[in-house]
């Protein structure tokens, strides 16, 4: 069959004297034959004192119980058990194409049933390869098993399974020399789990705590093993790899813009410790672009949470088979259910299997970082402290897009209207959808949070600042891109247009800006490509997002007012830049307005108060640490600021504020502004003693808003939506102006009448900053008169 070529390629027989085992993983006869052939062709004599096993190690089947391996349990321990495989490279063709239609209804063209095989040895043997695994002797073996077992000699029938998932280890060790590194995956784990004496003094426990039988137990623990454990396989994530390509591809550029320097740290950090990548979540397509990052750069792949509104038919079987784990919503009373999870989650950090999902729980509605969910992190840091863990590596990835198809949606879902379940329908859908334009994809790694020891379970404050540091890592290396900046600067000007030339010279001042403080920056963002005015901004136009008028002696640019929530989604992706500043000239600018009070003690306290005021919307450092950023922030434009305040008064913050371009408070704050104003008018209108939760808050602040904003009392439509209102709910019941927090009421409505003067006086400010920076833009000299 043309085949002893291939045979000579690897010598299967140990370099040792001992007695040997061979154990054959060989799904069919053909398989055998050829592994028989092969250890015959280097020695046909020495076979005859040799023993020969067979077991199908490659399959993930986890109710393969391996009894042919029975016999090791009485042989002598310097036996060397060689476990040996046949392995089936697709041809060039395939490699190139990857997965087809016809392997779905054939099978996987690395797993070739008899027929197949046959063919494939005669017609392309240069495809048929042979690994051995590192042989072992059954002392070293069993010495290891009893070390795991902790010396329970109750375990012992188990021990075959123990060699055999040994066996399958060192063969797919050997095979990945030949396949790539993205093939690593766990096999046999419900086995492994099962029979560790940790998980079964715990599930006796629960047993007994709970009056049921131990059987009972272990029933209900392999239910739960079969449903939420991951099969992943080198074929379905093959399969996998071509749907995150064609999902991604419909719409955006091939490859997607990512430091390889940093994929390759990342790489070392998931070799080397337990590690967990957690990623911004922006669009459904998030799910795709990690695991496209990692298969392209022949990662092992990631396991990746999802949640069960993804687990439906089609799409919920492809991830279950390429690394991704459904879990139940709710579990809280499940005792052995959390067990298994709390196991399962340990075995996968404990053989360095990286874990990766979004640690916002759900899409960013407004394009800023929503706050952090906590279960996920909990239950898998909960899983490390309970296997002993070290050195946990938590890397937070930001997923950045030029443009995103989900931004409609969201701006339909924030007025009140709901979403639809997902299923198969939707997905054809929503694939349909994406077939349009929409620049590129950036993947930005953070430096990692670094663990020495999990907290201990239920230390809800140090899970809280984990999250916290996740966060804010992961909007420091979140890139500003071309649509952000433009958005920024159009809805500054809103509603009045801009000319060409005054977009790009506001682009150029915000880029630097940015550049100044070293701000990531999508690496094809240049000036240049900014001042070309083409590309995505033609995309936006065409889009709707942003009108272009040039019938005019000018050609203008602006954003639509029915557009303007979903622009401010692209500003909302990199506001977290710039909240310091537009803190500092809201404050500074009262400080100028300020009579006889002390400008600097007027500065400091307005900067704390709209911290405190917006705690919900941004992530802070510690006070300590803001305050500083705020002074290095002010440093830039005057070094003796705080001097020339305390000195120099309200006329010192007035010049102050007139250096300090580009100016940005009026597009950064004000949607945030005019939502908690609506949110402070509904508080207005409340009958004494009449409750407000958050439902009904949010209900009656869409429909106050609407009014609000027909009646020109907001300026846009961006600032009406759930999640703003939520937030303003959540801000006033901090503040302690809801019904219950009060005994007087009359002193509750003065408190409330307090916080709706504030806001309104904020929103004058913000037009006062407004002002100033369309003055600055018209102005020749853009000092004078300001």
């Amino acid at each position: 069959m043309g085949l002893p070529e291939r045979f000579e390629a690897v010598r299967p027989w140990p370099e040792s004297s001992a007695p040997v085992t061979f154990i054959f993983d060989a799904g069919n006869s053909f398989e055998q034959e050829l592994l028989q052939r092969w250890v015959e062709h280097h020695d046909r004599d020495r076979l005859n004192e040799a023993t020969v096993l067979h077991s199908r190690l490659r399959d993930s089947d986890e109710t393969y119980r391996f009894d042919t391996l029975r016999s090791l349990l009485d042989a002598p321990g310097e036996t060397l058990v060689a476990p040996l495989r046949v392995v089936w490279l697709p041809s060039h063709r395939a490699l190139e194409s990857g997965p087809r239609v016809r392997d779905l209804l054939l099978g996987d063209p690395r797993n070739p049933k008899l027929s197949k095989a046959r063919k494939i040895a005669s017609r392309e043997p240069e495809r048929v390869h042979f690994v051995a695994g590192q042989p072992d002797t059954l002392a070293n073996l069993r010495a290891r098993f009893q070390k795991r077992q902790g010396g329970d000699e109750s375990y012992q029938d188990e021990f075959p399974v123990y060699v055999a998932r040994q066996a399958a280890v060192v063969l797919d060790i050997a095979e990945r020399s030949l396949q790539g590194g993205r093939y690593k995956v766990p096999l046999h784990v419900a086995e492994s789990l099962r029979t560790r004496p940790a998980f079964q003094q715990s599930l006796a426990q629960i047993a007994h705590d709970n009056g049921i039988p131990l059987e009972e137990a272990q029933e209900q623990s392999a239910k739960y093993m079969k449903e939420m454990i991951s099969t992943p396989s080198t074929f379905w994530l093959d399969i996998f790899s071509r749907f995150n390509n064609f999902m991604l591809g419909l719409g955006y550029e091939t490859r997607i813009i990512c430091d390889q320097d940093s994929v390759e740290k990342v790489r070392t950090l998931v070799r080397k410790h337990p590690s967990l990548l957690l990623w911004t979540h922006k669009t459904y397509l998030d799910g795709c672009v990690v695991p496209k990052v990692m298969y392209d750069n022949d990662f092992p792949m990631p396991h990746m949470f999802g949640g069960a509104n993804l687990s439906f038919l089609g799409l919920g079987q492809l991830l279950r088979r390429s690394g991704g784990i459904f879990i139940r919503r709710s579990f809280q009373d499940n005792p052995v259910y959390k067990l298994t999870l709390r196991h399962y989650v340990g075995y996968l950090m404990e053989k360095r299997f990286p874990m990766n999902w979004s640690f916002e729980g759900t899409r960013s509605r407004m394009g800023k970082l929503m706050p952090p969910r906590y279960g996920l992190l909990k239950y898998v840091l909960e899983a490390c402290h309970e296997t002993d863990a070290s050195d946990i590596h938590i890397i937070p990835v930001a997923i950045s897009y030029d443009l995103i198809r989900d931004v409609e949606e969201y701006a339909t879902e924030q007025t009140g209207r709901g979403k639809g379940p997902e299923s198969l329908r939707w997905l054809i859908g929503y694939i349909r959808s994406l077939a349009k334009p929409m620049g590129k994809i950036y993947m930005d790694v953070g430096d990692p949070v670094v663990l020495e020891r999990a907290p201990e379970p239920g230390d809800r404050l140090a899970l809280s600042k984990i999250a916290f540091q996740v966060a804010v890592e992961a909007n420091r290396v979140t890139p500003i891109t071309f649509p952000s900046l433009v958005t920024l600067s159009l809805l500054g000007s809103a509603p009045r247009a801009r000319t060409e030339a005054e977009v790009v010279s506001d682009l150029n001042a915000l880029l630097a800006w940015a550049e100044e403080r070293q701000l990531r920056i999508s690496p094809d963002f240049d000036r240049s490509y900014a001042d070309q005015m083409d590309g995505l901004l033609g995309i936006m136009i065409a889009e709707g997002m942003i009108t272009r008028y040039d019938e005019g002696p000018e050609v203008v640019y602006t954003i639509a007012p029915d557009q303007a929530p979903m622009a401010s989604y692209y500003r909302n992706t990199v506001i977290h830049f710039f909240v310091n500043k537009a803190i500092l000239e809201l404050a500074l600018l009262k400080a100028a307005e300020t009579g006889g009070a002390p400008a600097l003690e007027t500065f400091w306290a307005e900067v704390d108060h709209l911290r405190d005021l917006f705690k919900f919307e941004f992530f802070y450092a510690p006070t300590d640490v803001f305050h500083e950023e705020i002074r290095t922030e002010l440093a830039r434009y005057e070094p003796q600021w705080e001097n020339r305040l305390e000195t120099g008064g309200a006329m010192a913050a007035r010049e102050i504020l007139h250096t300090l371009k580009p100016r940005i408070a009026h597009v950064t704050l004000l949607t945030y502004v005019e939502a908690y104003r609506v949110v402070s008018l509904l508080l207005l209108t409340l009958k004494p003693g009449e409750q407000l939760d958050e439902k009904a808050c949010i209900d009656r602040c869409l429909k106050l808003g609407r009014q609000a904003y027909l009646q020109g009392r907001i300026s846009s439509e961006a600032s009406i939506g759930k999640l703003l209102f939520r937030n303003g709910y959540k801000s006033v019941q901090h503040l302690g102006l809801l019904p219950e927090q009060a005994e007087e009421e009359e002193a509750l409505l003065e408190r409330r009448r307090e916080l709706a003067r504030d806001l309104r006086e904020l929103m004058r400010r913000l037009d006062v900053i407004r002002a100033i920076a369309v003055t600055s833009r018209d102005s020749p000299q853009p000092d004078q008169g300001e």
